[in-house]
């Protein structure tokens, strides 16, 4: 016959037992095909100063931007505005992967050789000159494109963000291997705690000068 304190132990441990197998069954890949997607956050019409607003361009470089459709596919969009933005005298700067240079950016949006490139993995602020020339430039704002969306633009962007500066993303500039990718990037950069109260979404027909 149990004793008193032995059936409180036994009611204990199988108290224990079914909230953990309940917790086990609710992971968040458990509940992966039930979840909804938020609402989109929403585009807001942005107006930049050229003289204090940079423009990167994170990874248009091959094979990067080569071997993803979606990329290749904003090409004639991004030139138009970095067209735009060498016109109205912007600081550029380029970043490549961690092994890339110069030679490896898409012909459609080449930098020029007064136009910086820096070469790191996804966050292009570690280990490279990129804050100190933002901040030699005199620079506030960063107009954040590319590729990855979820590497290079997501943790670029973020950096930007930790360093003081105003992120613009113009979500019709950052692609992936896939629209998911896109989407967690724009919803991440929306809503992630700190970084998105220094974040603006936008699109390019949205974004002045």
């Amino acid at each position: 016959m149990r004793t008193k304190a032995s059936r409180c132990a036994f009611v204990a441990a199988a108290t224990l037992a079914l909230f953990a197998g309940s917790a086990a069954a609710q992971t968040i890949v458990d509940e992966w095909a039930g979840i909804q997607a938020p609402p989109p956050p929403e585009l807001k019409a942005v107006t930049v100063d050229p003289k204090t607003t940079a423009l990167l361009m994170l990874d248009f470089v091959t094979p990067n931007c080569t071997n993803r459709p979606r990329c290749m596919a904003q090409l004639p969009a991004v030139k138009k505005l970095l067209d735009t933005a060498r016109a109205k005298g912007m600081l550029i700067a380029y970043a490549t992967g961690p092994t890339g240079k110069r030679a490896d950016t898409r012909p459609e949006v080449y930098p020029l050789d007064s136009e910086p490139v820096v070469s790191a993995g996804v966050d292009k602020f570690f280990g490279t000159e990129l804050e100190k020339i933002l901040k030699d430039g005199g620079v506030q704002t960063v107009i954040a494109i590319g590729t990855a969306a979820h590497g290079a633009v997501l943790y670029t962007a973020s950096g930007a963000t930790m360093r003081g500066l105003k992120v613009i993303v113009p979500v019709d500039g950052i692609s992936s291997d896939t629209p998911y990718s896109e989407q967690y990037t724009a919803w991440h950069l929306a809503n992630a705690p700190v970084v998105s109260r220094n974040v603006t979404l936008t699109k390019f027909e949205l974004l002045k000068f």
